[in-house]
C-alpha cells in the first residue's frame, strides 16, 4: 500500500488537472456584444425585432439546431453567450457603450448598429481600440468609402443598393416620372439617400425634375407641415427612405389625407413596417427592404426554416433588421470556425476571425452574401422590390409584382465610390 501510494496520488492529481482542463473547455464561451434600439421610435419595428432575430437564432445555435453548414453547436462547440445593448441615445452615449463591451464585458466581438449616424462614431472608435466590429445594419456609403479599416466589417449591403433597384424598377415598369419630391431624414442616412435617388433618376430619368424636398430631422415624429407642402405642389412621384417610428407616423398622418392617391409613393426601406401598420398601408405603394427579405426573400430551404423559427417564437413572419441580424451572426459563425481549424480547434483569435471573414462569402436566408467591398469588409447582396396590397383574407399585407436585382447590377463594383458609379451611370453593372 504504501509503495503505491505516491503513484495513486500522481495518477489522481493527473486525473483531476484533466478534467480541470475539460471543465474550462467546457466552459469556455464566445461573447458577443448585440446592439439594436431597444427604447424609442427604432424599437418597435425595428431593434426589437433584431434582437429578438438574435435571441432565437442564437438559441438555435447553441443547441445545434441549425440546418447545416451552421448545425455545429454554438461557435464551433463555443458556447455564445450574448449580451444586450439598447442603441438609443445619440451617437455620444454609444461610443461610451461600445468602450464598455469592450472593456468590462470583455466580448469577443459587438454585432451592432441602426443608425448611421451610430456606426459612423462608432466605427473610428473600435478601430482606434483595434476591436473587432461587425456592423449588422446601417446604410451610409460613407463607412468604407471614406475610410480605410481594418477591424470594422458590414455584413450587409448599404443604402445605394436601395436607390438603384427601386429607379431601375421604376424604369422596367414603365412608370412615367416628370417630375417627382422627396422626404427623407436629416442625417447621414437620410441625406445619402437623397443623393443616391436623384443620381439615379438623372441616370434612367434625365428629363424629370425634382420638385419639394423635405427633410425634417430624425424622429420628428409629426409631418403635417411637410405634407402639406408635398400636396400643394402634386407629383408624379413621392420618394423616401423613412424608416421606424418616423415612418410609421408619416403613413399614418399622410394616408388619410389622400397623398397616396395623387402621386405614386416609393418608400426604399418600408417592409418592416407593414406588420404593424396593416391596412393602413395603401395599395399599390412601391416599396424595398434593402434586400430581398421577409416577404420578398427567395424561396430556399434555410429560408423556410429561418422563417417558422422567427415565426413561432414571435407569432410575426421576419422582416429586414432580423433578416439582416440573422445573416450577420451566419457570417461570423462560420468565419469563427474557420478560424478554429486553422487554429488546431482551439478559440481563435482576433486576427484569426477578422481574417476568415475578410473577402468570404456565404448563403442566408435572403441569398448569398459576399465581402467584395471595402478590401473585403463590406457586403454586397441582391435585393429585390414590389408594390403592396391589402389581403383581406389573410389579414396582412401582401408584397405583388416583385422584382428581383443581382447584387452586381444594383452594387457599385470594388474600388468605386457610390457617388462616382452613380455619376458615371452605373458603369460596370451586370444585369440580366
Amino acid at each position: 500500500m504504501s509503495f503505491n501510494q505516491p503513484r495513486i496520488l500522481r495518477l489522481c492529481a493527473a486525473a483531476a488537472i484533466g478534467f480541470s482542463a475539460m471543465t474550462a473547455m467546457a466552459q469556455e464561451t464566445f461573447k458577443i456584444g448585440i446592439v439594436s434600439f431597444l427604447s424609442g421610435q427604432a424599437a418597435e419595428s425595428f431593434g426589437i425585432p433584431a434582437v429578438n432575430g438574435a435571441k432565437v437564432l442564437i438559441d438555435a445555435f447553441n443547441k445545434g439546431h441549425a440546418p447545416a453548414p451552421y448545425n455545429k453547436a454554438g461557435f464551433g462547440g463555443l458556447q455564445i453567450e450574448a449580451i444586450y445593448v439598447d442603441e438609443a441615445g445619440g451617437a455620444t452615449k454609444q461610443v461610451q457603450e461600445l468602450r464598455n463591451l469592450y472593456e468590462r464585458e470583455k466580448v469577443d466581438v459587438v454585432v451592432g448598429y441602426v443608425g448611421s449616424g451610430d456606426c459612423l462614431a462608432v466605427a473610428p472608435v473600435a478601430e482606434e481600440l483595434k476591436k473587432f466590429l461587425v456592423l449588422y445594419d446601417c446604410g451610409t456609403p460613407r463607412i468604407f468609402e471614406e475610410n480605410n479599416y481594418k477591424y470594422v466589417f458590414r455584413t450587409a449591403s448599404h443604402a445605394a443598393m436601395d436607390n438603384v433597384s427601386m429607379v431601375r424598377y421604376l424604369k422596367s415598369r414603365k412608370i412615367p416620372v416628370s417630375n417627382y419630391s422627396m422626404i427623407n431624414q436629416d442625417y447621414a442616412w437620410g441625406q445619402d439617400s437623397r443623393k443616391d435617388f436623384m443620381l439615379s433618376m438623372a441616370n434612367l430619368y434625365p428629363d424629370a425634375k425634382p420638385a419639394v424636398d423635405q427633410l425634417p430631422k430624425f424622429g420628428a415624429g409629426q409631418y403635417g407641415t411637410e405634407i402639406s407642402a408635398l400636396m400643394s405642389q402634386p407629383a408624379d412621384l413621392i420618394h423616401s427612405s423613412l424608416w421606424g417610428g418616423d415612418l410609421q407616423a408619416f403613413i399614418l398622418q399622410s394616408g388619410p389625407r389622400g397623398m397616396f392617391k395623387k402621386s405614386q409613393v416609393v418608400l426604399t426601406a418600408a417592409d418592416h413596417v407593414l406588420p404593424g401598420l396593416g391596412n393602413k398601408v395603401p395599395d399599390g405603394t412601391i416599396i424595398g427592404a434593402r434586400g430581398a427579405y421577409g416577404l420578398m426573400a427567395p424561396p430556399s430551404p434555410l429560408n423556410t426554416w429561418w422563417w417558422e423559427l422567427y415565426s413561432k417564437a414571435n407569432n410575426v413572419y421576419p422582416v429586414q433588421a432580423p433578416y439582416r441580424m440573422a445573416q450577420s451572426l451566419m457570417g461570423l459563425k462560420l468565419a469563427v470556425e474557420k478560424a478554429m481549424q486553422a487554429n488546431k480547434g482551439q478559440k481563435p483569435s482576433m486576427e484569426q476571425m477578422m481574417t476568415a471573414l475578410r473577402g468570404s462569402e456565404w448563403m442566408s436566408p435572403a441569398g448569398k452574401i459576399r465581402m467584395a467591398l471595402g478590401n473585403g469588409q463590406q457586403a454586397i447582396q441582391d435585393t429585390a422590390i414590389g408594390r403592396t396590397k391589402w389581403s383581406e383574407d389573410k389579414k396582412m399585407v401582401l408584397i405583388e409584382d416583385i422584382q428581383h436585382f443581382d447584387a452586381d447590377c444594383v452594387n457599385p463594383p470594388p474600388n468605386v465610390k457610390s457617388e462616382d458609379w452613380l455619376k458615371s451611370g452605373f458603369a460596370g453593372a451586370k444585369c440580366k
